[in-house]
């Protein structure tokens, strides 16, 4: 099965996606599910969740969150309540499990995206070793490197922040159905491969173009 492991909705503050364009862009991409990441706030996945199932549309949505730790970004799926930001990895990673949740590292040597660095010692399930937004792959090839060398799992995401990069990477997932539970459980296991393909320049600078003019009006709107 098909799964983009990482992709962001209108709650976060850099994306404009809906979860109908969303799904959308799944269906089209052929995926069998996805995850919505949104940052610091699980309100996103869980209304994508909930959106999937009135519109039966086939697609599992993992209701998840990209935690801000002291150190950088940490993906958290499966979980329904938010994760204090600013904790240290060790310390937002027990909280992940005390909430059931399945742990994720997210592109780890993107400084630019607030990757964590090495991940050496950190109880987590697997790291994206293939993040379809860098522009390079040298980030990816580190991060694939360190997980080989630790035995952890890779899986790859898209990072979407707009419809368009949907399923642009995604993770190979041997799961015994299509379920949430027996996808996270699949994850969990290591019964997971990385796929896709580099979102190409042009929608990545769509995407960052977008984010800038919100930005602009937010300080806009402050001044006024």
């Amino acid at each position: 099965m098909k799964f983009d492991l990482h992709v962001h909705s209108e709650y976060s503050k850099d994306s404009k996606s809906s979860h109908d364009d969303i799904l959308k862009a799944a269906r089209k991409k052929g995926l069998d599910g996805f995850a919505i990441c949104d940052h610091d706030t699980v309100e996103g996945g869980l209304a994508c969740e909930k959106r999937a199932l009135e519109l039966d549309l086939g697609l599992t949505v993992i209701p998840g969150v990209e935690v801000t730790s002291s150190k950088g970004h940490i993906l958290v799926l499966g979980v329904s309540q938010n994760i204090e930001p600013f904790l240290s990895p060790e310390k937002t990673i027990e909280r992940a499990r005390k909430l059931g949740g399945t742990v994720i590292i997210p592109h780890p040597f993107k400084r630019s995206s607030h990757g964590i660095g090495s991940f050496e010692g950190l109880d987590i399930d697997a790291v994206e070793v293939f993040n379809s937004r860098c522009l390079f792959n040298k980030a990816n090839r580190k991060a694939a490197t360190e997980a080989k060398k630790l035995g952890i799992p890779g899986v790859a995401g898209s990072d979407s922040h707009i419809p368009e990069m949907v399923g642009q990477a995604y993770t190979e997932i041997d799961a015994s159905e299509n379920t949430l539970d027996a996808v996270l459980e699949a994850i969990r296991e290591g019964k997971v491969s990385p796929a896709g393909k580099n979102t190409p320049t042009s929608i990545i600078l769509k995407q960052m173009s977008g984010s800038a003019r919100r930005k602009i009006k937010k300080k806009l709107f402050r001044k006024a």
